[in-house]
């Protein structure tokens, strides 16, 4: 879809269809104030009659309206003005194309970017209304024989900022906007692919096309052979049972104007399919088990959001693809492994196996010198029994980051939590026959998990976020959300020092 910004008023919009906003009970918007007037008082007498009360979610389509040049004009109820929230405007915007797109028009002319949205400014606006509509639009059908028919699109949306003063903040929205969109779109694509076409190497090769389309970045692959020199073995020891190789992928973003900056480095946890090893999980819900990769699709979609924007940043991104099947040569409940840090594990639950991967690609990262380390992973259900779907869990020592990465997830509506860590925490990880046992327990499990992964972080500023509860939903909206891309990303252009003003 085709976006744009301008300044314009109302009664010059030449367009298939004109959008302009009522708030409850039946107030009409500035715009629709100047559509009023214009069209001699046709909107209010409507209201009036009680056409449209103006409570969220309410819309009123109308054709011909006195005096004005656009084929249709709908007004969409905004709910109460000074409690209109960033939910609550998101869920405006995708029922504006809903209707649109149920009536055939091609083109709109959208308004609602005018609306007050508190502590908010028309950057947010504009970049969160193209989030909104994509997420509206996207539909993955690649493995579908019979695409679902679509009648005319709507293909492209100007959106109206009330002065030019704000065109410059509103244009940057838009490259934002859209370039997150892809970021997003690229994590919830590869996310969608079942595990049967996306494996480690599918993975690998994702990272590997990255490379072709930037010339910023570069990707490596480290493969089976090369991390059993590093001593990898906590990480190969979780590939064992299945098929299908490990492929570490190492995504080098370098466009800093000092080339020796240290790096950001973001770590995913890419296990393509889990089915939980010799600890089974349960057949039930095991299909959303493809999702367990959520991390490094997220990674690999924030790598693209960066090179769209041609960020000013070094950063490395870190895809530790990977499958944990079951068959004789499969790691058993009760193994000692030595990491590559050379901290032993103990086994004690083989579908604890992402910290496992993850230990060592945080001992790997070291080679880096990272300015900091952020690893992403859908790591344990305690997180979603913690904090539900709504917010990913965030646990690290370090108070700047994890603040920093608070405000880039109030940002960017991409919420997350902290979680407390401490030597409490590290007591559950004992284990009587090597350094550290695998699980913690049955309290606090997303803390200790995070704990057990701090054990391989102590050399650099690091934070880890559990997305178990935000990367996918399940039921009819079953799917991948990209989450937590948008967080990432803002995280990112914070870092950059690219201006945007996102509170007003």
């Amino acid at each position: 879809m085709e976006f744009s910004v301008k300044n314009g008023s109302v009664e010059k919009q030449r367009t298939g269809c004109l959008v302009v906003g009522v708030y409850e009970p039946r107030r009409l918007s500035a715009a629709a104030e100047q559509l009023d007037k214009l069209s001699d008082g046709y909107l209010s007498a409507l209201l009036r009659k009680g056409d449209l009360e103006g409570k969220a979610g309410q819309t009123l389509l109308l054709h011909n309206v006195p005096n004005v040049l656009a084929d249709r004009v709908l007004l969409v109820g905004c709910g109460k003005e000074r409690e209109l929230t960033e939910r609550q405007y998101k869920q405006t915007i995708q029922k504006m194309v809903q209707v649109i797109g149920d009536t055939g028009s091609t083109e709109a002319s959208c308004f609602l970017t005018e609306l007050h949205v508190k502590g908010r400014s028309i950057y947010w606006n504009v970049r969160f209304a193209i989030e909104a509509i994509h997420e509206q639009g996207y539909t993955y059908n690649d493995f579908k024989s019979v695409k679902p028919e679509v009648r005319r699109e709507l293909r492209k949306i100007v959106f109206n900022v009330a002065s030019r003063k704000e065109l410059p903040l509103a244009e940057q929205a838009l490259e934002h906007g859209k370039a997150i969109t892809k970021g997003l779109f690229e994590a919830k694509n590869v996310a969608n692919c079942p595990a049967n076409v996306c494996n480690p190497k599918y993975l690998a090769d994702l990272a590997l096309s990255l490379a072709e389309q930037y010339s910023t970045v570069k990707t490596t692959i480290v493969d089976e052979a090369e991390m059993a020199s590093l001593g990898m073995n906590a990480y190969l020891a979780v590939s064992r049972g299945s098929e299908n190789p490990a492929y570490m992928s190492i995504i080098r973003y370098a466009n800093h104007p000092d080339p020796k900056a240290k790096p950001i480095v973001l770590v995913g946890k890419g296990l393509t399919f889990d089915a939980g090893g010799l600890s089974l999980k349960p057949a039930d819900g095991m299909d959303e088990m493809k999702y367990d990769m959520g991390g490094a699709a997220s990674v690999l979609g924030a790598m693209k959001v960066i090179a769209e924007l041609n960020l000013p940043l070094n950063v490395i991104g870190v895809l530790a693809g990977c499958e944990n099947m079951i068959d004789g040569n499969a790691y058993r409940p009760g193994d000692i492994l030595t990491t590559m840090s050379g901290l032993t594990v103990e086994v004690l639950n083989t579908d604890a196996e992402g910290r496992l991967v993850l230990c060592d690609a945080l001992t790997y990262v070291e080679c880096f010198d990272p300015e900091l380390v952020i690893d992403v992973a859908t790591l344990t259900g305690a997180c979603v029994v913690a904090l539900g779907h709504h917010n990913s869990g965030l646990i690290s020592p370090n108070n700047t980051l994890a603040n920093d990465l608070l405000s880039a997830a109030e940002q960017a509506d991409d919420k997350a939590w902290r979680l407390p860590m401490g030597e409490e925490y590290q007591e559950q990880l004992k284990s009587n026959f090597a350094d550290l046992a695998n699980i913690g327990g049955r309290w606090g499990g997303a803390i200790t998990a995070g704990v057990f992964l701090s054990n391989f972080s102590k050399k650099y500023t690091w934070a880890h976020l559990d997305i178990a509860g935000t990367a996918w939903k399940s039921g009819a909206a079953k799917g991948a959300t990209g989450r937590p891309v948008p967080l990432l990303s803002q995280f990112l252009i914070n870092k950059s020092g690219v201006c945007c003003k996102i509170v007003s």
